[in-house]
């Protein structure tokens, strides 16, 4: 959606209200030939495993007793991560998207839709082709409907008809787009389990920046996010849901995208100023070390000796 249709990152691209639909179709049809490549070639030797990592808030309703705050976040579920794991997991877009976007399209007097559509034999070629599912998960918004008037220019963002709020007393300590919200992993772990059969998952991403740069590495923020977020994962794993790794986001503060080095996920600062790059540990490499050695929350009250 960034490289193909608003432009802010590579390859730059502003196609309008049907790149990003276009680059994430041949994505899908690539992936699932990778699958299967590896599946026929190398499976029975190698036993290793094929999976795609997705990246998704989680959206919850506003009002969880109005039925329309609730087809609203049903959507902004549907338009991150069921745009990809539905064809995989299930062999097509999600319904809604479907009508959503079909429905704008027609609108505009488009003969077909914005999104593009699968033959049968891909739908039986792509699902399925999924050994686990990756899960990157960073925060959670509240969502609304909001009708966006069809004859402005089509992008999308306009075509699921939501808005997107934030409360404003959940911790903010990174960028403006990242407020700590545990709560909302354990929802969305759960709607991968009930919506895709309980997939084996691997949370490859899960982490916060810092905007501001604290020169005594005290990033106390960081330790309260992973907690919050660890915790809910244990929450989710009683709930019957399938986790079998967890990957903090990031060792290291690194490039991130158009930000460059001005946004730092690391548990090990950077001195990028520096030619040699000296790394530094965070605060949080500390407490993160004591969840490794434990397998979980070390006891409050044991001593270390």
């Amino acid at each position: 959606e960034k490289g193909y249709e608003t432009g802010e990152h590579a390859p730059g691209l502003k196609l309008g209200g049907c790149g990003a639909y276009k680059a994430a179709h041949h994505i899908i049809k690539t992936h699932a030939k990778v699958w299967h490549s590896y599946n026929n070639t190398w499976r029975r030797e190698q036993r290793g495993m094929v999976g795609i990592s997705l990246t998704s808030g989680w959206g919850e309703p506003v009002d969880p007793h109005s039925q329309t705050d609730r087809d609203a976040a049903e959507r902004y579920i549907q338009f991150h991560l069921g745009w990809f794991a539905n064809p995989i997991y299930r062999g097509d877009y999600p319904e809604v998207m479907k009508n959503y976007v079909g429905k704008k399209s027609a609108q505009q007097g488009l003969g077909t839709s914005r999104l593009p559509t699968f033959s049968v034999q891909e739908k039986t070629y792509i699902k399925g082709t999924s050994d686990f599912l990756g899960i990157g998960h960073f925060t959670t918004r509240y969502v609304l409907q909001k009708n966006f008037p069809f004859l402005q220019v089509s992008s999308y963002h306009t075509d699921h008809d939501l808005a997107e709020l934030v409360d404003p007393n959940w911790p903010a300590p990174g960028p403006k787009w990242l407020y700590s919200v545990p709560w909302g992993f354990r929802r969305l772990l759960n709607f991968v389990k009930t919506q895709y059969g309980n997939p084996l998952i691997y949370v490859t991403e899960n982490g916060v920046s810092e905007t501001v740069q604290c020169p005594q590495l005290c990033d106390e923020w960081r330790i309260q996010y992973l907690k919050g977020y660890i915790n809910e994962i244990l929450k989710a794993l009683n709930d019957g849901v399938n986790v079998k790794g967890y990957t903090a986001w990031s060792l290291l503060d690194k490039f991130e995208w158009n930000k460059g080095f001005s946004e730092r996920f690391g548990l090990y600062h950077i001195d990028f100023k520096n030619k040699n790059k000296p790394r530094y540990p965070k605060a949080s490499v500390d407490y993160y070390k004591k969840i490794i050695s434990a397998n979980g929350f070390p006891n409050p009250r044991e001593v270390m000796s």
